[in-house]
């Protein structure tokens, strides 16, 4: 693990040097198309003391990041429970998939006028926009997870006097578990991804904000600030994911 880590963070050094070479040193890169490391610096510099686009970059951070985590949240206390009883019951799935392959198509980012309509500009409208694009995923790998449950082992704990509630809770869940966390670390990918678009409308604050104002004022280092601050944003949230994810299947590490 530890040779894999400086692999990573020799190749990152690499890459920044050669980026630096080709930019400040030799001039091989116009830097009004393609900032330096040197003007995403001050750039990143300017908005963390005197801020850009109506706020500093903490402010425009954690706007994002309560964005996110709400519609993440949403996404995966609805999302997870429907894909387990459309996996559970195929009734139940037949009353519910039609709907749900009418709207699984269609591109989160088309619900930002229905949105718009329906809650103004207020957060709301992005907090459900953001929801739509994680709640796909967690539906269905939900779904997956409980259908690709061996039923060996359901007729196993059947056999040995488990009741419905303790196949459903020790057997299923448990079963079905890889597959939620690998849905809800799509869900979480989406909202990222969708973040930002849900932003350019009617934002006040965010890094939505922060990209859209450096577009229009042609500021490419702050644009590079903003995407930067996503990155990391969304590495961090994927890392306490993460965490949470072998907290809960402690049994894998055993």
């Amino acid at each position: 693990m530890k040779s894999r880590t400086l692999i990573g963070l020799a190749t990152i050094l690499v890459l920044l040097l050669g980026w630096y070479l080709a930019t400040d040193l030799a001039g091989l890169i116009d830097r009004q198309r393609f900032p330096s490391p040197g003007d995403i610096v001050a750039a990143g510099s300017q908005i963390m003391s005197q801020g850009y686009a109506g706020g500093t970059l903490l402010t425009q951070a954690l706007y994002s990041l309560r964005l996110v985590v709400l519609g993440f949240l949403v996404a995966g206390v609805t999302g997870v429970p429907l894909g387990l009883m459309m996996g559970l019951s195929r009734r139940f799935e037949a009353l519910v998939n039609p709907g749900f392959l009418l709207v699984r198509p269609i591109p989160p980012l088309a619900w930002i006028p229905l949105a718009i309509v329906w809650l103004g500009l207020a957060d709301s409208a992005k907090i459900l926009v953001i929801w739509f694009a994680a709640f796909v995923p967690a539906v269905i790998n939900s779904y997956t997870g409980v259908r690709n449950v061996d039923q060996t082992l359901i007729a196993a704990a059947r056999v040995h006097g488990a009741s419905a509630g303790q196949v459903f809770w020790d057997v299923l869940i448990p079963g079905a578990m890889p597959m939620i966390f690998t849905g809800l670390r799509l869900s979480l990918q989406a909202s990222w991804t969708t973040l930002v678009a849900a932003e350019l409308v009617g934002a006040v604050f965010g890094l939505g904000k922060v990209l859209s104002t450096a577009y229009r004022d042609i500021y490419p280092a702050m644009i590079a600030v903003g995407m930067i601050t996503v990155a990391i944003l969304g590495a961090l949230t994927t890392k306490v994911l993460a965490i949470v994810e072998r907290r809960v299947m402690r049994w894998r590490e055993t």
